[in-house]
């Protein structure tokens, strides 16, 4: 069975695809290695970006996740079988994930496949929703679709629903009084037109609900920056809490390609999409989220009908290794938001 050449074309379509998604605060932390010689994808992670924010790596490891979710979808699309092992050399911890592209026949996985167009469409939309209930069958294959990554949504009722953004507004409120929290966010805000591809331009940070009830990220503060007005946001929120039942880096690896999966069947289907993360960020939040159940909270997903989200930069991906000479291949990464 004749196998597809890992040309240039091939790699462009990849590592586009892989930057395209979502990471904490757009850092964008991965780095990607070519082995053209056994037909693998090297996800390595990236510096220590936001070390207040994400001081044991959680979030990073969520990140890169949905990036090797990314890579899987593009790698079928393009007619492989990607075959992932996570955390694969113990001797090399910052190596965080191999994709593996055996052959097919020309037949990627037909599960992965129907995602790669909402790959550049996905986008976090910070802007109000309608309110309009999205249908329960949407919902289900949402559901369903993180439990194939090895992680749950739970998607709570309106009791459960106002406890998790409760939580969420109390971290918010955190970040907001911690004078290296604020500045670390105040960090990845970027001037239009600097092109340094990381970071949430100004332009793309979205707006403040005027009631206060839905805890959007505020990354301006009081600096005296461009700003949306503050708009009124949905009262009858949808949210889905992303959860695994351990919490090692593995599970966080996992979860980050759950909520990939999440996020672009969401999106096939025109449902927008934007993440909470606040109340994890602080441990006894994060507790409080799991309540008395065995569970580990990774982030709540909040989602619903509205406009598109805005994009926000990337950078250009590049093979950070190349065992065989000449893999390396650079690539530009599709814009989109993060």
């Amino acid at each position: 069975m004749r196998t597809r050449d890992i040309d240039a074309a091939a790699v462009q379509t990849l590592l586009a695809a892989a930057v395209a998604a979502p990471s904490i605060h757009n850092t964008q932390p991965w780095r990607f290695g070519l082995d053209a010689g056994n037909g693998s994808v090297e996800v390595r992670a990236a510096g220590r970006r936001l070390p207040m924010t994400d001081p044991d790596l959680r979030a990073r490891h969520l990140s890169v996740g949905a990036a090797v979710f990314n890579l899987r979808v593009a790698a079928a699309h393009l007619g492989w079988v990607p075959v992932v092992r996570l955390l694969p050399a113990e001797a090399d911890p910052e190596l965080l994930a191999t994709v593996h592209l055996a052959g097919a026949g020309g037949e990627g996985p037909p599960s992965l496949r129907w995602l790669y167009e909402a790959v550049e469409r996905r986008h976090s939309s910070r802007m109000p929703f309608t309110g309009r209930p999205v249908p329960e069958t949407i919902v289900t294959e949402m559901t369903a679709a993180a439990r194939t990554q090895g992680a749950r949504l739970e998607v709570p009722d309106i009791m459960g629903t106002r406890r998790l953004l409760r939580l969420t507004r109390a971290g918010e409120a955190r970040n907001a009084s911690h004078p290296g929290r604020t500045a670390e966010a105040h960090s990845c805000l970027t001037a239009p037109g600097t092109g340094s591809g990381y970071g949430i331009p100004v332009t793309a940070v979205g707006a403040l609900d005027a009631s206060g009830w839905m805890p959007m990220r505020d990354f301006t503060g009081r600096l005296p920056v461009p700003r949306l007005p503050a708009l009124h946001f949905e009262r009858h929120a949808q949210v889905a809490l992303l959860w695994t039942a351990r919490d090692r880096r593995e599970d966080w690896l996992r979860a980050g390609q759950a909520l990939q999966h999440v996020l672009l069947t969401a999106t096939s289907y025109g449902v927008r999409t934007s993440i909470l993360h606040q109340a994890m960020e602080w441990m006894d939040l994060r507790a409080a989220v799991a309540g008395a159940q065995q569970r580990c909270p990774q982030l709540l997903i909040r989602f619903g009908y509205g406009p598109e989200g805005g994009r926000t930069p990337r950078a250009a991906a590049y093979a950070a290794s190349s065992p065989t000479p000449g893999a390396a291949v650079p690539g530009e990464g599709a814009a989109s938001s993060g």
